[in-house]
């Protein structure tokens, strides 16, 4: 009797910043590969503002690469968020899938873009449209709130930021912006590093510095 051969699948991963886990998410989606005897064959995992441009986003190209090179046939996500808070980069990465045949699986809802004969799915296209617009509200509330919680802030005279001449050895000040420092070690620019790693521009350049000096 022959074995139906396993679905090879890439799954994708993303946070907002390196203090976020990225452990369960990728436990449950690798679990649910193997409950479908899918074939894993790369974890594309990303530490990125959802609301990036799709030019910083190198896992989702990486997916991308992996779809049209044929060597994928679903990719799985764990909400639409971790695709991103953007409608137009969401849509544009699920249009991209379909047209090399990859459909997208999302486990929060346990719902993939396309059906089993390949055809595309007309419950999950709404599904999308809908999560796609929440994701983005939910952004643009976050900043609202943290905006707002800084106005109130200077409002009450509190001062903001680091207190005036208090300043990190530099060995500590590598050691709390691993990321900044895998980054440029990386080639990312000084406003590349800042924007992946949601960082100042200013604090980025005192990293530079100190990789430079050594």
């Amino acid at each position: 009797m022959r074995t139906k051969p396993d679905i090879p699948v890439a799954i994708l991963i993303r946070v907002s910043t390196s203090k976020q886990e990225t452990a369960r998410q990728l436990a449950e989606l690798k679990q649910y590969a193997a409950n479908k005897g899918y074939s894993v064959v790369e974890v594309c995992e990303e530490t990125i503002n959802g609301d990036a441009d799709v030019e910083d986003r190198h896992g989702l190209r990486r997916v991308e690469e992996l779809a049209e090179a044929g060597q994928i046939r679903k990719v799985l996500v764990h909400e639409i968020s971790r695709i991103a808070r953007r409608n137009s980069i969401a849509h544009r990465f699920v249009e991209k899938l379909e047209q090399c045949g990859v459909s997208l699986y999302w486990h929060a809802q346990g719902i993939e873009t396309l059906l089993p004969n390949g055809k595309r799915n007309p419950a999950a296209g709404i599904m999308l449209a809908l999560l796609a617009e929440m994701a983005r509200s939910e952004l643009e509330l976050l900043r609202a709130r943290i905006m707002s919680g800084l106005a109130e802030a200077r409002r009450q005279g509190k001062r903001l930021g680091r207190p005036k001449g208090s300043v990190l050895p530099a060995e500590k000040l590598l050691e709390k912006h691993r990321d900044v420092t895998r980054l440029l070690k990386s080639g990312q620019s000084i406003r590349n590093a800042a924007k992946l790693s949601e960082k100042s521009v200013s604090t980025v350049q005192r990293v530079k510095a100190l990789i430079d000096a050594s």
